[in-house]
């Protein structure tokens, strides 16, 4: 809600791929380096090994990172939620991003 609140009309009807770009970019912006991504995706279908490999391609093409970087994997909630219930899916995305040292920390090693 910070970086793209629903009461911005600039990000209506967008595709989440715009989202991730711009995210890819502020990060960059602050001379910071995405060295990982783990996602998560919830859901009980469909099966996600089948479509892993354009997922992580697609998702490092976007970033600007190398697909190894990108590590995609589903798991189910055992038929509870709403997820369960096949009425959606959920993700979870963790990432690791290097954060340039302060000039004197450079300095001291």
């Amino acid at each position: 809600g910070t970086h793209f609140p629903p009461s911005d009309p600039q990000w209506k009807g967008k595709d989440s791929s715009e989202f991730l770009a711009h995210a890819a970019m502020r990060i960059r912006q602050k001379q910071c380096r995405i060295l990982h991504l783990d996602i998560t995706v919830i859901g009980e279908a469909p099966k996600i090994s089948p479509h892993r490999d354009v997922m992580k391609r697609r998702v490092a093409d976007i970033l600007g990172i190398h697909s190894s970087q990108v590590s995609v994997k589903a798991t189910t909630t055992e038929k509870l939620g709403f997820t369960g219930r096949e009425e959606g899916l959920a993700a979870q995305a963790v990432t690791t991003v290097l954060k340039p040292l302060p000039k004197q920390e450079e300095a001291h090693g």
